[in-house]
């Protein structure tokens, strides 16, 4: 087969068949009298071979190695064709999320442009000097989807400080959205970061998305989440409050929320109840029933009073001592 005939049936040019001839990857097999190179079945086979060596990014020299090289193991250097297949694709997603924070940020010019580039690389700089100083400076030219990446990563307390009070301060709605998809993420560290910058979010959504992180699995949300409701007057938040009293996290905190929520009479004497009922409960151990004691004290109304007068004589010590203490303080108010 001649290499006209060689290049329409494979695809590959004539120029690049006459190019792997040169590197000796494949020789026609014979010429005809005139002179014309003569494909064998072989060297088409070899053609064929080469092709589908070099879909998976081997190297035209590689190739040769691989194809004629016996003693040749393919599993080493398929190994770094993976690592830097992913590092390349490491790269080009880079890329993109940072051409879409440029589109995101709807530049009027080339300099806009530039200035949000310089902004992004130095939202990733290794100095928190130099990521803080760049929150600080930056207005509303970074996209708040680059403000949530950054905040959710970072581990200086200055810088992550200064990048929520840029989210807090940001125009764009979309920060509680993208916030909360932090809250489901399989890292710790990030989830937390994502509660603490989502609780000094201002508005509606934000507070929602809070409500939502009542039920989240990861208590350390959850606490987040029902501190900064309680403080807000947001009655959904008592009892995750109240679990955070028995299980002794933040449980001072708990109690001043839960003081906040008791603003009248009706909804102190339902809180009354649930930290009694919490207190009866069989599964609440003496330490639990200590806290839970304390938490009756800034909880004004006749029901946390009665409470109180039947923990003063409770069989359990430090209970009834607290109680009595109570008590007396509330006497002398």
């Amino acid at each position: 087969m001649l290499i006209g005939e060689v290049s329409r049936r494979s695809g590959v040019s004539s120029r690049m068949l006459r190019h792997y001839e040169s590197l000796g990857l494949v020789r026609p097999s014979g010429r005809t009298g005139s002179g014309y190179r003569e494909y064998s079945a072989a060297d088409i086979r070899r053609i064929f071979h080469i092709e589908s060596l070099r879909s998976l990014g081997l190297s035209l020299r590689e190739i040769g190695r691989a194809l004629d090289d016996p003693g040749f193991t393919p599993s080493a250097l398929v190994g770094d064709l993976v690592r830097q297949t992913r590092d390349r694709i490491a790269a080009e997603t880079e890329l993109l999320t940072r051409l879409g924070r440029i589109r995101a940020a709807d530049p009027v010019g080339w300099e806009d442009v530039l200035q949000i580039v310089a902004l992004l690389q130095a939202l990733g700089s290794k100095s928190a000097d130099a990521r803080q100083r760049a929150v600080l400076s930056s207005g509303d030219e970074v996209p708040v989807e680059a403000l949530v990446e950054a905040a959710l990563g970072e581990t200086e307390p200055n810088v992550a400080g200064a990048l929520r009070w840029a989210l807090a301060r940001s125009e764009d709605g979309g920060a509680p959205a993208l916030l909360a998809e932090g809250l489901g993420s399989s890292v710790p560290a990030v989830r937390e970061r994502a509660v603490q910058a989502l609780v000094e979010l201002p508005g509606e959504e934000a507070a929602a998305r809070l409500r939502d992180a009542l039920a989240n699995p990861d208590a350390v949300v959850r606490g987040y989440a029902a501190l900064a409701l309680g403080t807000r007057g947001v009655a959904d938040a008592v009892p995750a409050l109240i679990d955070m009293i028995v299980e002794g996290r933040n449980d001072t905190d708990a109690a001043d929320a839960l003081s906040v929520l008791a603003s009248d009479t009706e909804a102190a004497d339902r809180i009354a109840t649930r930290l009694v009922d919490r207190l009866a409960d069989d599964t609440t151990g003496a330490p639990a029933r200590g806290r839970l004691t304390q938490a009756l004290a800034d909880i004004p109304g006749p029901t946390a009073s009665h409470a109180l007068v039947e923990l003063s004589q409770d069989e359990d010590r430090a209970v009834a001592l607290t109680a009595t203490y109570l008590l007396r303080l509330r006497d002398a108010r």
